[in-house]
């Protein structure tokens, strides 16, 4: 009796329960290469947000002020994966989401002053294991509803027992009062039946623009104090770098 024939004789409840298992084991498979992907983004996030508060603890020491006011960080679900992919039209695969989407693993840099963005931005991108796929720079041309930031498209080698795995990370870097626009804009943004939109979209615009006269203002206030201040005493000289020397490490 040939393969077939032994089939055809088998209960259908059996084949039926062979079927679900394949199934079943199909798809754990698939969910379970997905868990490791996303294990992927989410060690590149570790690493370069270790990256980020080692350069804003370098400029602690030597300038007796942090760059960085905060860091936030962002894992993609499943489901908003799901969601990009088929906005883009493609196949849920792990080659197309690894080619096709470069914000799965997403850091949100905060500054005080504008001038950090960059310095911030400049020293991550120099690094040797960091590499700049794309640059956008919202602040120089924001966007027409008035967002500003800039956003930075790497990849980071991330070092696992057996192989290092290259993978793209999206970070945004902004001020304070930049990322206090966004995220009231994106509240707002996704209320529903709001009337007037028009009007509002323009007053959010025009929010966006009065923040940005005031980064430029606070800044330009900083430069100011750096610069007014007097010669220094060699009694005050020492005194600050033991401010710098007692710093804390941790």
């Amino acid at each position: 009796m040939d393969k077939l024939e032994t089939l055809q004789n088998l209960p259908r409840e059996i084949l039926n329960q062979d079927a679900l298992l394949k199934n079943a084991n199909m798809l754990l498979d698939t969910m379970l290469d997905f868990r490791e992907l996303m294990l992927c983004y989410s060690c590149a996030i570790k690493e370069i947000r270790t990256k980020l508060e080692i350069l804003d603890k370098e400029f602690e020491v030597q300038t007796s002020r942090n760059p960085i006011a905060g860091i936030q960080t962002r894992l993609k679900s499943q489901t908003s994966v799901m969601e990009k992919m088929a906005r883009k039209g493609l196949e849920f695969t792990r080659e197309n989401i690894e080619n096709n989407l470069n914000d799965i693993a997403g850091l949100r840099v905060i500054c005080s002053y504008v001038d950090d963005i960059y310095k911030i931005a400049d020293a991550l991108t120099a690094q040797d294991d960091i590499v700049l796929i794309e640059k956008k720079d919202y602040i120089q041309n924001p966007k027409e509803n008035g967002y500003r930031s800039l956003h930075l498209i790497v990849t980071v080698p991330v070092f696992f027992a057996e192989h290092t795995k290259i993978v793209r990370a999206e970070v945004q870097i902004r001020t304070i009062a930049m990322d206090f626009w966004a995220s009231l804009e994106h509240e707002i943004k996704y209320k529903k039946s709001i009337e007037n939109p028009e009007q509002i979209s323009q007053k959010l615009k025009k929010c966006s623009e009065m923040i940005a006269y005031t980064d430029a203002m606070m800044q330009s206030i900083r430069m100011q104090a750096d610069s007014s201040q007097g010669e220094e005493s060699e009694e005050d000289k020492i005194f600050q770098k033991l401010k710098r020397v007692d710093k804390s490490l941790e």
